[in-house]
């Protein structure tokens, strides 16, 4: 399975009502963030375009070299941006062990 795959995955086994909740959002995969390269995802809303997040490829395989581990982190990190598009910050996040 690819990397985009797993992202893929993580997307279609969120609940349904949480999958139908997003609207106008796009979720791509990038190598890395130029300004951080250790970032694995980002959350960025524009006050005129589709809300985006990101999941960046090589800070996760870089730390995670593990399939299992990868795969498990992949779906971590795209569930901790789409928490974001849905307004929960930094230190809920925490609390729910998705930091």
């Amino acid at each position: 399975m690819t990397f985009e795959d797993h992202v893929r995955e993580a997307l279609d086994r969120l609940p349904p009502r949480l999958s139908a909740a997003l609207k106008n959002v796009a979720v791509v995969v990038e190598e890395q963030d130029p300004d951080d390269p250790d970032l694995f995802g980002l959350w960025q809303s524009h006050e005129y375009l589709p809300d985006k997040i990101t999941i960046f490829r090589r800070p996760l395989v870089r730390a995670f070299p593990d399939p299992e581990d990868l795969e498990e982190e992949i779906r971590i990190t795209v569930l901790h941006e789409l928490a974001h598009y849905f307004g929960i910050d930094e230190d809920r996040l925490d609390e729910l062990g998705y930091s």
